[in-house]
């Protein structure tokens, strides 16, 4: 059944969309820093990568909204929190590692964010859908970013607290999973 979109939903949807564009933004900025201060060239090249997209997603955002028709400002709290968090990425208080931390917690925050957004279309028809149905591409590509993020957490978390980098092969990945069934054997003993 489709609902009707009346002004109060529309601007909602409007806000989330603003929202969304100041967070993109914020994803190009970090991106920018991070590279800066990451020595490795296969991580720099990764995020590289992220940047190109992460910017050419920005053009997709926009266009979204301009398609969408009603433009709003992002709502106080998240040009807040787009302050403190450019103040973080650039101070010298977070370690490399929780950078690309705080920076994939974001990445996952727009992934999800994308795809309210998208839910929320798919209730009032065709019409809507199809207006922000680009904004998919930045859904895909945020939540793929956020995986080779995780990739990435390993490598630099272990450089961090050791001194040396993890076992990324194959085999390390069976041991990573055999020590994650444990995990949820051994809960599930906890709770019998």
């Amino acid at each position: 059944m489709v609902s009707t979109l009346d002004d109060t939903k529309r601007t909602e949807i409007a806000t989330k969309l603003a929202d969304m564009g100041a967070l993109q933004n914020l994803l190009v900025s970090n991106e920018q820093k991070l590279i800066a201060e990451v020595s490795d060239l296969e991580l720099r090249s990764r995020l590289e990568n992220m940047l190109r997209d992460d910017q050419k997603n920005v053009g997709i955002i926009e266009s979204v909204i301009s398609q969408y028709g009603t433009s709003v400002q992002p709502k106080n709290k998240v040009q807040k929190f787009v302050e403190q968090t450019q103040g973080s990425m650039q101070g010298s208080d977070l370690t490399l590692y929780e950078k690309v931390s705080l920076h994939e917690l974001l990445k996952h925050s727009q992934a999800m964010n994308g795809i309210v957004v998208h839910k929320a279309a798919q209730l009032f028809g065709s019409t809507l859908a199809d207006t922000l149905n680009p904004l998919n591409t930045v859904n895909f590509e945020n939540r793929a970013h956020q995986e080779q993020l995780k990739g990435m957490l390993e490598i630099l978390g272990a450089r961090e607290l050791v001194g040396q980098d993890p076992d990324q092969g194959v085999w390390a990945r069976v041991q990573d999973a055999t020590a994650a069934l444990k995990g949820v054997f051994g809960s599930l003993s906890d709770h019998t």
